[in-house]
């Protein structure tokens, strides 16, 4: 079980193999990081393998003053869970934004982390302005006695370095294939169910609505292709992300019909919504009878798509 030493006194047993990162996306290069840690301690009895990584909602950059999540912070804790990691470190950015390398080094690795190894990317930043660089970093774990390794990047087929730039750009622009590949686990809400105006029920396609946070990035607004996780049943389903523009919606949301799912009422569940292809954009119908024939048409194409994600995650440590 993954243990969450944020806020509090306890600090890793035996000390621990640190991957460090923002890790927001946590796509191939972050998985990259974060295994090599784990796999480092595994050669080293009594280290446990651990995560510093900042709460991304928390984090600010010029230009918009945050950045939009692409995991909320319990699907990232998760999947590092998954990943084989026994220990998550992640506080709120403003308490350490303002750090010199010297201070980042031994109030996190030093002192909360008991770090006897240390894993990050080769292009990792940290301290006041991102001042300290990996070079930076290897000199000051050596006065500490911290070994470091710095992993190299980790790019697509043709060349191009993975980010969650990348990511973000490609949910953005409705690709949701290609951003899930290369996350290697699917986008996927997990929220709470909300009560809706209940008009799909009349339309025979209940749907459940689930209201998406601020600094949560927003797939372009259509319709897609989608599974849903919910009550121990996952389903097939189709999701529409935007502001339902024929019966109206005060803020974005995505609405999801879960195909074949016949059991009690999900409000107040907390269901999982993964996308898994984009099938058309929102659009705005003359009335509630053509909106109710796109829907049947919708659910009838998106049980022929194939569920890429589930192989995916069937299949976690394969390379693209």
């Amino acid at each position: 079980m993954l243990i969450d030493l944020t806020g509090t006194n306890n600090v890793p047993d035996g000390g621990a193999v640190v991957a460090m990162g923002l890790f927001d996306g946590l796509h191939y290069g972050h998985r990259t990081v974060v295994r090599y840690a784990v796999d480092i301690a595994g050669r080293f009895p009594g280290t446990a393998p651990a995560v510093f990584t900042f709460d991304t909602a928390s984090v600010t950059s010029k230009g918009d003053g945050g950045v939009d999540y692409i995991l909320s912070r319990e699907m990232k804790f998760e999947l590092l869970e998954g990943l084989g990691v026994k220990y998550v470190y992640s506080p709120d950015f403003s308490n350490f934004k303002d750090l010199d390398g010297d201070e980042f080094v031994q109030l996190v690795l030093c002192d909360k982390l008991c770090a006897k190894c240390a894993v990050c990317g080769e292009d990792f930043r940290f301290g006041r302005g991102a001042k300290w660089g990996v070079k930076e970093l290897d000199s000051i774990c050596r006065k500490h006695g911290i070994k470091l390794y710095s992993v190299p990047k980790v790019t697509e087929n043709f060349g191009e370095r993975i980010s969650s730039t990348m990511i973000r750009g490609l949910i953005r622009e409705g690709n949701i294939e290609r951003a899930n590949l290369l996350m290697g686990s699917g986008f996927a809400l997990k929220l709470p169910v909300a009560y809706g105006r209940q008009l799909g029920r009349t339309m025979d396609f209940p749907t459940i609505n689930q209201y998406l946070p601020k600094r949560q990035i927003v797939p372009k607004y259509g319709v897609y292709a989608s599974r849903t996780e919910v009550c121990g049943g996952i389903y097939k389903s189709v999701t529409n992300v935007g502001v339902k523009p024929t019966v109206g919606s005060d803020a974005p949301l995505a609405e999801t019909y879960i195909i074949d799912y016949s059991g009690e009422e999900l409000y107040g569940e907390t269901a999982k919504v993964t996308l898994t292809a984009f099938m058309r954009p929102e659009r705005k119908f003359g009335s509630v009878d053509e909106l109710k024939a796109q829907i049947a048409e919708d659910v009838k194409r998106a049980r022929e798509i194939p569920d890429k994600v589930r192989l995916l995650c069937e299949n976690p440590n394969d390379d693209k």
